[in-house]
């Protein structure tokens, strides 16, 4: 299979498995307001925003793969972190918020680099799993 479908696919799994795990999480013990996985239908299609998101999560994830392959070791995970934190989480509060209305609080920012430093994470981690090794892949 060709790394940039394995790299959307980890993206994909990332989104629904690392992201929305972790609001999971933040929700049960109070911190996060919101559920998981929600199944609201987007404009214009009426696709779940979860559906949505994970189509993005997928888009990022052969972005953040083709930023962090030829890293090894700690310098890879911690930059799959670090861009998996930063860029999605920079054009969701700069470009995405603002369009779609949604004010952007100061409390969001930690949040939005947690949850997504974590679905960075899982990106890398699901890309190791079906078989791409870091240093390897181009």
């Amino acid at each position: 299979m060709k790394v940039h479908i394995k790299a959307f696919i980890s993206g994909f799994f990332a989104t629904l498995i690392f992201h929305q795990g972790l609001i999971g999480l933040l929700y049960l013990v109070g911190i996060f307001p919101f559920t998981p996985f929600n199944m609201t239908a987007t404009e214009p299609l009426g696709i779940p925003a979860v559906v949505s998101l994970a189509f993005f999560g997928g888009l990022w994830g052969i972005l953040i793969w083709k930023l962090v392959c030829k890293d090894t070791g700690a310098k890879h995970w911690l930059k799959s972190i670090v861009f998996g934190a930063i860029g999605p989480s920079a054009v969701a509060f700069l470009v995405v918020f603002p369009l779609k209305g949604i004010p952007v609080q100061i409390v969001m920012v930690p949040v939005g680099l947690v949850l997504n430093g974590a679905w960075g994470f899982g990106n890398s981690l699901l890309m190791r799993m079906m078989g791409e090794k870091p240093g390897l892949s181009n």
